[in-house]
């Protein structure tokens, strides 16, 4: 496929085994995320690792979210004006280069910057894959395919904490960056081969402002985001880039109006499928994403398992999407998306709300089981979401849509864990209770800090550990449920988002052809006419 000829009527004859390299460089990027939160207490340790401090951990993870989220929209706008294929190529070499880097650095602030650079390689990758399923596949075909892409999500989920575990029983700590390094190779390989280039024919003049404005605002507004979580959303460094990333994306949106070559055509937000869907795609990252964040700290901490152990239990939610994200398309075509995504959204709830009874003690299995309902209850939201969003634009503005999704994934995932990281924090410090008298001032701020503080003070602490371990544990599980309570409040928005705002089950008819934007404005229009209607 040319950069000007459309896909064929039934799609790209090589459609399959595009979609499989998709998937190999799809699964690099969301493989590493998965890995690193496994190698942090290592990465800590100054004999086996970099000697990192809490804060500089911190930073290893929030340098790659920060440049990620940032230029997510600006990759997409470029991807679909230079061509998404090259885009792929040098977003994935980006990344490769900068986890061999990773890999070998010497100091906790090498990482933090080769994790910046790595954030950039992604932003390049994420969207494109996206931007090329909608051009390769006919719209018939493209709710399974983007339900496989979702799969593939899953599946990097689960082999991540295993595999890094695995790398980390066996190897140094650098290894879990150096195993994204030949499959970098595989995928750029693969893409170079298989891949078509596909971008805009006509993509009118590049709006400059736009594109700086998008990457200010949204910088801003994940600095704030990350900042918040760590101080509390009362401190200045947190408010102030917030407030000034929410007014300078206000102006991105006036900017966009009044253009005639707009970065994004803001009337599609008209669309109540398109609004509702990234809606819901903010909601269940953040409340996902929060119950991630503390459910690692419980398994290895609390229940004491290893890196590869508290992984495996990752797998019943990585199961959970490979399952069931692939055929989402076909429960969308028989019971409508209003219907497959409120309940998906209500499986999320479930699965969060079984937190709350946990404690240091309960049957492993009951995790295991509400993973695996967060993990079917996304995969029945996610692709329909997504195909939505793809659906309203036409497809030589794919990368766009495709940066949309993922921007609000992005933000919604990083807001969850600083909201509800900071909750869990609070909570913690709130009932750890007398578990810290009777020990030095300093060790006793650590151990307040966090439940790790606390675990790193008590290898010190001689007989006052065992009464401290129990206190710490106790107040965090305290904290984790009342962080599980509030993730479950917003799996639950999101159902009645798509319960009020999605459309139900259509008439079986064919699938139309990717349609104008001006198209999708009318029908955004229509939908809030033909809604009210059915809900009389």
């Amino acid at each position: 496929m040319n950069d000007t000829a459309k896909a064929p009527a039934g799609g790209h004859p090589r459609r399959w085994a595009i979609l499989g390299v998709l998937v190999i460089s799809l699964l690099v990027v969301v493989l590493d995320n998965t890995v690193l939160n496994v190698a942090m207490r290592i990465i800590a340790d100054p004999q086996h690792g970099l000697g990192a401090t809490q804060s500089e951990l911190e930073w290893a993870i929030n340098s790659y979210t920060l440049v990620f989220a940032g230029m997510l929209f600006t990759a997409g706008i470029l991807a679909d004006r230079l061509g998404r294929r090259i885009s792929l190529i040098v977003g994935l070499t980006l990344f490769g280069a900068a986890s061999l880097f990773s890999a070998y650095a010497g100091t906790p602030d090498q990482l933090i910057a080769a994790r910046a650079v790595m954030g950039l390689g992604a932003a390049a990758v994420m969207p494109s894959t996206l931007s090329i399923i909608a051009n390769v596949f006919d719209p018939k075909e493209r709710g399974r395919a983007i339900g496989v892409w979702a799969g593939a999500v899953g599946l990097a989920v689960a082999l991540g904490p295993i595999l890094g575990g695995f790398l980390l029983e066996h190897f140094w700590w650098g290894s879990v960056f150096l195993i994204n390094v030949p499959i970098v190779v595989v995928g750029v390989t693969l893409v170079a081969v298989l891949v078509p280039e596909s971008r805009d024919p006509k993509p009118g003049r590049i709006d400059v402002l736009g594109v700086l404005l998008s990457i200010i605002g949204l910088t801003l507004l994940t600095y704030g985001v990350i900042k918040g979580g760590e101080d509390g959303f009362g401190s200045t460094l947190a408010w102030a880039p917030l407030a000034t990333g929410v007014l300078v994306l206000i102006g991105f949106v006036l900017y966009q109006q009044r253009i005639e070559f707009p970065s994004l055509d803001v009337r599609l937000f008209a669309n109540r499928s398109f609004s509702a869907s990234t809606g819901m795609i903010g909601l269940v990252f953040f409340a996902a994403m929060g119950s991630m964040f503390f459910g690692a700290f419980y398994l290895q901490l609390v229940r004491g398992y290893g890196p590869l152990a508290s992984g495996a239990l990752f797998v019943p939610f990585a199961l959970g999407q490979m399952i069931f994200a692939p055929i989402s398309s076909t429960m969308v075509k028989r019971f409508g998306p209003k219907a497959v995504s409120t309940v998906g959204l209500l499986l999320v709830a479930l699965g969060l709300a079984a937190w709350l009874p946990i404690g240091a003690d309960t049957p492993i299995a009951v995790v295991a089981v509400a993973f695996l309902l967060m993990g079917i209850g996304m995969a029945n939201v996610m692709p329909p979401a997504t195909e939505t969003i793809m659906s309203a634009l036409p497809r030589e503005k794919a990368g766009v849509g495709s940066a949309v999704s993922n921007t609000i994934r992005q933000l919604g995932g990083a807001l969850g864990v600083a909201v509800l990281g900071a909750i869990l924090s609070s909570a913690y410090r709130s009932n750890l209770g007398s578990a810290t008298d009777g020990l030095p001032t300093a060790a006793a701020d650590a151990a307040r800090e966090s439940i790790t503080g606390a675990y790193a003070v008590a290898e010190q602490a001689g007989a006052a550990a065992p009464g401290l371990i129990d206190g710490a544990n106790d107040a965090f599980i305290a904290a984790m449920h009342w962080s599980a309570l509030g993730s479950v409040i917003f799996a639950l928005l999101g159902a009645l988002v798509a319960a009020l705002f999605l459309p139900g089950k259509r008439p079986a008819e064919a699938a139309p052809a990717a349609a104008s934007v001006e198209e999708n404005v009318e029908k955004g229009l229509a939908e809030e006419q033909g809604v009210a209607l059915a809900d009389l």
